[in-house]
C-alpha cells in the first residue's frame, strides 16, 4: 500500500470518528471533481446534500501546511467556509472568513457541528452591535468586562481570563455574556466547566435564573451522553474526562471554566485542548509562576501557569478586592490575630509534651514524636503537621474562648482602633474530620446559653476529602446555614468545603483554624466574607486568625489584590530550629481527590462500588500514562478505545494482552493487524502493552464481585 493510499485509509478512520461514513456518497465525495478536471480529495456535505467543507488530503511523509493554498482555492472554487488538512497523523482547520491560519485540531468535525457553524455565520452580527443585559449585569465593571471580552472575540481571540475579585460575580458575568453571544450568534453550543458538583449546581440554579431563555443541561454523571438539543451544558471536570473522547472536536464552541486557576493542568489540560472551541477561564486567584532564568524549557512547559496556559502576558479583564472595596460592591475586613493562642506562622511554635493528646495517636505518629523530643520537654512544631499529625485538645478549647471572648467584648487592632465583630453567621477552617468534629462540639457548648433548645445545633461541620471521610448530609446542613440570619447553625466548621465557590453574603465572621501556605488557598478562603449583605447591615467582616496565616501571607486589613506570585525569597537568618516531621502536603485543593464519588440521576451523592471505583482509577492510571507518550492520530484513536475497555470491563480486566485487538470493537477496525501497524510492528505494540499494564494494573486487585476473574 502506498503512503498516498494509507494515508487514505487513516482520514477515512477519522472521518467514522467523526460520525462520518466514508462510503455515503451524498455526505462524503470522494475526489469530487472541479471545471478542468481538478480534484478534490474530500468534499463533506450537509443532510441535505449542501457543500459545507473541503479536506485536502497529504502524505504523512509531506508537511500538511503544503496544502494550505490548495485547500483554501478548493474551498472558494465550490463556496464552503471551512476547509481541513489531513495526512491521517495531523488534522488542521480553518474558518476561511474568520480565521488568519489554519490551528491544529484534536479530530475532524461532525457533520452536525459543520452545519450549526454555518447556519450561524448566516446570522452572526458583530458584538459592537450587541448590549449586554443590564438586569443580569448591569454595574459598571460587569458592563466594561463583557464589553472587553466581546471586543476580544471579534478580534479573533480564542483564549480569555477573566480575573475577578471573588464575591464580584464570575458566574452571572459569564452567564450575561453568553446570552449576548447567542443573540450574535457568535456561538451555538457551550460547555460550562466546573470542578465539583455543587459548583455545577450553583451555575445551574444561576443560569436558570438569569438566562431562562437558553436550553441549559446538567450532566449529572458520568457514561451519560450530552443532549445535543441543549445551548449550555453544564458539567465537571471528573465526569468530562471520561467522556470527552466520544465528542469531535467542534462539538463546542465555547468552553468557560470555573476556577481555572486549579483546572486547567494535568489530565484536565487534555479535555480542554481536545475541543476546537474558545475558552475563558475564571478565577479570582491566578497562578503565576516565574521559572528561573536558566530553567529547561520542558520543565517551564511543566510550571503551573495560569497566564501561560492562555497565552496571555495578562488577563483579558482584572478586577481586584481593592477595587470593588473602595467601589463598594464589596465589603472590606478586619483582622484579629490571636492574642492567647500560640499561632504558627512560617517558623513552627513550640509544642510541650504534656500538651499533646498521646491517646489518639497512630503508632508511627508515637514513636515519631518520641524521637523528636528525645529527652527534652518541648519541639518545634511545623505548622502544617497540627491536627493532621497530631492533636493539642487544650489548644482546641483556647481558639473557642477567645473567639467567644472577642466576640463580645471586642478588640484593638495594630491600628489602635477597638472595634467589636458583627454577631452572625461564622465559617470556621479545619484541617481534618476529627478536628471539624471536635471544634463544632466545643464551639456548641459554649454557645448553648444561645439556643432556644438542647436539641438544637449552634455550630455543625462538612467534611469533603477523601471519600468515606465526606459528609453524607452535606447539602443539607449548608443550606440549613444559608437559610437566614436567625436559623441555626450559625457556626459551620468546614473541612475542603466552604473554600472555594460557596456563596452566602449573611457570613461575617472567618475563623483560620487550618493554616495553609497557599497563598491562592488562602485567598479563597478569605473572599467567603467579602459579598455585601445590606438586609443585615453587614458594613465589613472580621477575619480572626489562630494559625497565623495572615501573618504568613502578609496581610493586612486591606490587601491589594491581583496575581498571586512566587513568594520572594526570604533573608537568610540564624539556623533555625529542629521541627517536627514536615509533611508534604499542597494545600491547594486537588479536585481528584473527590473521584469516588459518584452521583445518581437526581445529583444525589452516593458511595461508589468497587468496580465504578475500580473503573475511575484504571482511567486515571491510564490517561496519566498517556501524558507520558507523544501518540500519533492511529494511536490515540487505539487510545481512546483501550480507555473505554477499561472503563467497561474494570470488574474483571486485570491486564490488556494482545489477543484483545482481536475482539469488538478493534476487530471491527482492523484489529490486530491495523494495532501492529500503527505503532510500527509487533514489538513496538508489546512494548507499549507492557508499560500500559505496568502503569494501570500494578498492585491493583480485582473487586471482590462473584464471577470477577482475571483476563489475559
Amino acid at each position: 500500500m502506498s503512503n498516498e493510499a494509507f494515508s487514505r485509509v487513516l482520514i477515512d478512520a477519522q472521518l467514522r470518528d467523526a460520525g462520518w461514513d466514508p462510503t455515503d456518497g451524498r455526505a462524503v465525495r470522494f475526489e469530487y471533481v472541479l471545471p478542468g478536471l481538478t480534484r478534490i480529495d474530500y468534499l463533506l456535505n450537509g443532510a441535505n446534500g449542501r457543500p459545507l467543507a473541503v479536506i485536502e488530503a497529504k502524505r504523512a511523509s509531506r508537511a500538511l501546511g503544503e496544502g494550505e493554498a490548495q485547500a483554501i482555492a478548493y474551498a472558494r472554487a465550490v463556496g464552503v467556509p471551512f476547509a481541513f488538512l489531513a495526512n491521517g497523523e495531523e488534522v488542521r482547520f480553518r474558518d476561511l472568513d474568520r480565521d488568519a491560519h489554519f490551528r491544529p485540531v484534536a479530530t475532524l468535525f461532525g457533520q452536525d457541528e459543520l452545519e450549526r457553524r454555518h447556519a450561524a455565520r448566516q446570522l452572526r452580527r458583530p458584538l459592537s452591535e450587541t448590549f449586554t443585559d443590564p438586569r443580569i449585569a448591569g454595574r459598571d465593571y460587569q458592563q466594561a468586562c463583557i464589553n472587553t471580552l466581546c471586543a476580544a472575540i471579534d478580534r479573533g481571540d480564542r483564549h480569555l481570563l477573566m480575573e475577578m475579585a471573588t464575591g464580584t460575580g464570575k458566574t452571572r458575568l459569564s452567564a450575561a455574556l453568553i446570552k449576548r453571544l447567542f443573540e450574535a450568534s457568535a456561538v451555538t453550543r457551550v460547555l460550562f466547566l466546573v470542578d465539583r458538583t455543587t459548583l455545577a449546581k450553583q451555575a445551574e440554579d444561576a443560569f436558570a435564573e438569569h438566562v431562562p431563555s437558553l436550553a441549559c443541561y446538567r450532566v449529572p454523571r458520568s457514561g451519560e451522553r450530552f443532549r445535543p438539543e441543549k445551548q449550555v451544558t453544564l458539567c465537571t471536570l471528573q465526569t468530562m474526562v471520561n467522556a470527552y473522547r466520544d465528542y469531535s472536536a467542534g462539538y463546542f464552541d465555547l468552553i468557560v471554566i470555573d476556577e481555572c486557576h486549579r483546572s486547567i493542568y494535568g489530565t484536565y489540560r487534555r479535555v480542554l485542548d481536545h475541543f476546537d472551541a474558545i475558552k475563558l477561564g475564571l478565577t479570582a486567584t491566578p497562578l503565576v509562576g516565574q521559572p528561573p532564568p536558566d530553567a529547561d524549557p520542558d520543565d517551564v512547559a511543566a510550571i503551573r501557569d495560569t497566564l501561560r496556559f492562555f497565552e496571555l502576558a495578562e488577563p483579558t479583564f482584572r478586577y481586584t478586592l481593592v477595587e470593588a472595596i473602595e467601589e463598594g460592591h464589596l465589603v472590606p475586613y478586619r483582622i484579629y490575630r490571636a492574642q492567647t493562642v500560640r499561632t504558627a506562622a512560617t517558623d513552627g511554635f513550640e509544642v510541650r509534651r504534656g500538651e499533646i493528646d498521646w491517646a489518639a495517636l497512630d503508632d508511627g505518629t508515637r514513636l515519631a514524636l518520641d524521637e523528636a523530643f528525645g529527652d527534652g520537654d518541648s519541639i518545634l512544631v511545623d505548622p502544617a503537621s497540627l491536627e493532621r499529625r497530631f492533636t493539642i485538645p487544650e489548644r482546641n478549647r483556647a481558639i473557642v474562648r477567645e473567639f467567644r471572648d472577642v466576640l463580645r467584648n471586642g478588640f484593638t487592632g495594630r491600628d489602635g482602633i477597638r472595634r467589636l465583630p458583627q454577631r452572625g453567621k461564622t465559617i470556621v477552617f479545619a484541617v481534618t474530620k476529627r478536628h471539624a468534629e471536635t471544634l463544632a462540639r466545643l464551639f456548641d457548648a459554649a454557645f448553648a446559653d444561645e439556643k432556644p433548645d438542647p436539641a438544637t445545633r449552634y455550630a455543625d461541620f462538612v467534611v469533603s476529602g477523601m471519600g468515606a471521610e465526606d459528609t453524607p448530609d452535606a447539602a443539607t446542613i449548608i443550606d440549613r446555614f444559608k437559610r437566614s440570619e436567625a436559623s441555626f447553625p450559625r457556626i459551620l466548621v468546614s473541612v475542603n468545603m466552604l473554600d472555594t465557590g460557596f456563596d452566602c453574603p449573611e457570613v461575617v465572621n472567618l475563623v483560620m483554624a487550618r493554616f495553609t501556605r497557599s497563598g491562592v488557598l488562602y485567598r479563597q478562603m478569605r473572599g467567603r466574607g467579602t459579598r455585601q449583605a445590606p438586609h443585615i447591615r453587614k458594613t465589613d467582616f472580621t477575619i480572626l486568625d489562630f494559625v497565623g496565616n495572615c501573618d504568613a501571607h502578609d496581610d493586612e486589613d486591606v490587601l491589594p489584590g491581583g496575581a498571586v506570585a512566587a513568594p520572594a525569597p526570604r533573608p537568610a537568618g540564624p539556623p533555625a530550629r529542629r521541627r517536627l516531621l514536615t509533611l508534604d502536603i499542597h494545600d491547594e485543593i486537588d479536585p481528584a481527590t473527590r473521584e469516588w464519588i459518584v452521583y445518581d440521576a437526581d445529583g444525589g451523592a452516593r458511595m461508589a462500588t468497587e468496580a465504578e471505583a475500580r473503573a475511575d482509577r484504571l482511567g486515571a492510571r491510564f490517561e496519566a500514562f498517556l501524558a507520558g507518550h507523544a501518540l500519533t492520530a492511529g494511536q490515540q484513536r487505539l487510545a481512546g478505545m483501550i480507555a473505554a475497555q477499561l472503563r467497561a470491563q474494570a470488574a474483571t480486566i486485570a491486564g490488556f494482552g494482545r489477543v484483545r485487538f482481536t475482539r469488538p470493537p478493534f476487530a471491527l477496525r482492523g484489529g490486530l493487524p491495523a494495532a501492529e501497524a500503527a505503532f510500527g510492528g509487533k514489538a513496538a505494540l508489546a512494548e507499549f502493552l507492557r508499560a500500559l499494564d505496568a502503569a494501570v494494573f500494578a498492585g491493583d486487585p480485582l473487586p471482590a464481585a462473584p464471577g470477577a476473574r482475571p483476563q489475559a
